[in-house]
């Protein structure tokens, strides 16, 4: 019996995008699981636990769009390593930023590594299984990167052109919206990842639209509190994030309204003692996010990474303050 597993990114389209491409292509006979960062290594370590060694068949495992950092890459690998010994073919596939020694690791350990910083993760996927996917599949490639902001890129811009670009827009965003919308809600996500990988477009969620709309509603009274809360250094404009929104979609509002090169926003989570930071770089940022919040944060105790322009960390509630006027030196280049 063939086993295909697909752990993937639960918070926004280019994750959920990679899960329907890779559930499409392997006939919806895909175990699939999303997780978020900060849950990434407990959810493996728990898989890894249920799984039994492959006496025969093609067990595949694909983990896709989940970056890694200083403080959890090599347990990552060490997981990694542990199923290829099972006997599971293991594929990683992402775009955020990866130190060249992690990368020597994962090859070495067997695991099959599709990784480039220069298109999406749900670009990568459809460019290496669009021999298994229908013509309709294009469209989650070309959401993905629209969503990411990394529709210029070469693969990307050949996928954008075959749809009309508002439908594209209008679909895409709708999306990113229930997936924000719902992410205490994950039967919600598996509906969504169930219903996509039949290659429907996302208006064809029962209820889908009216959730997009309900979003954006809250992100359209929302503005004018954010604007009031935040609070700027030299180069970093900040703010909490009380809202009932995702940091992600606040922090692009922060961005603008500021007019500083990075805008970060940020939320406490008491039971761990952390906060939760998400981070975005305007144009004239001409340092890469990710590789400095990485840095930075594992000097703090902390966790982080993504890309040149949008990043993310975990840092511990004693160290947000040092956190904080780190990024905004740092970022004076």
């Amino acid at each position: 019996m063939t086993i295909t597993i697909c752990i993937s990114h639960k918070e926004d389209v280019d994750g959920l995008s990679s899960a329907i491409l890779i559930n499409s292509a392997f006939k919806k006979k895909v175990s699939v699981l999303l997780v978020d960062y900060a849950n990434l290594i407990n959810k493996l370590e728990k898989l890894l636990k249920s799984l039994l060694p492959v006496t025969k068949g093609y067990n595949r495992i694909f983990i896709c769009d989940l970056g890694l950092n200083k403080k959890n890459q090599y347990r990552f690998i060490s997981i990694l390593y542990k199923m290829v010994t099972l006997g599971y073919k293991v594929t990683y596939i992402d775009h955020h930023d990866l130190e060249d020694e992690a990368k020597k690791e994962i090859k070495k350990i067997g695991v099959n590594l599709i990784h480039s910083t220069q298109e999406c993760t749900s670009v990568h996927v459809y460019n290496k299984y669009k021999k298994k996917l229908s013509s309709n599949a294009s469209f989650f490639a070309a959401a993905g990167a629209l969503t990411d902001y990394l529709d210029n890129k070469p693969l990307a811009s050949s996928l954008i052109p075959r749809y009309d670009r508002q439908f594209l827009m209008l679909e895409s965003t709708a999306l990113s919206y229930m997936i924000s919308s719902n992410q205490n809600n994950e039967e919600y996500l598996y509906n969504i990842v169930n219903v996509l990988s039949a290659m429907k477009f996302p208006h064809e969620i029962e209820g889908g639209f009216i959730e997009a709309e309900k979003y954006a509603k809250k992100i359209s009274n929302a503005i004018s509190s954010i604007s009031n809360e935040i609070k700027t250094k030299d180069n970093l404009a900040l703010v909490q994030n009380n809202l009932d929104l995702a940091s992600s979609t606040v922090v692009n509002f922060v961005l603008g309204i500021s007019e500083k090169k990075i805008a970060m926003v940020y939320k406490y989570k008491e039971e761990k003692e952390v906060f939760i930071i998400s981070i975005r770089g305007s144009k004239d940022c001409d340092v890469h996010l990710g590789r400095i919040v990485n840095e930075i944060a594992s000097t703090l105790g902390g966790s982080g990474g993504g890309h040149d322009k949008a990043s993310g960390a975990v840092i511990p509630k004693n160290s947000f303050n040092n956190f904080v006027e780190l990024l905004d030196t740092k970022t004076s280049g």
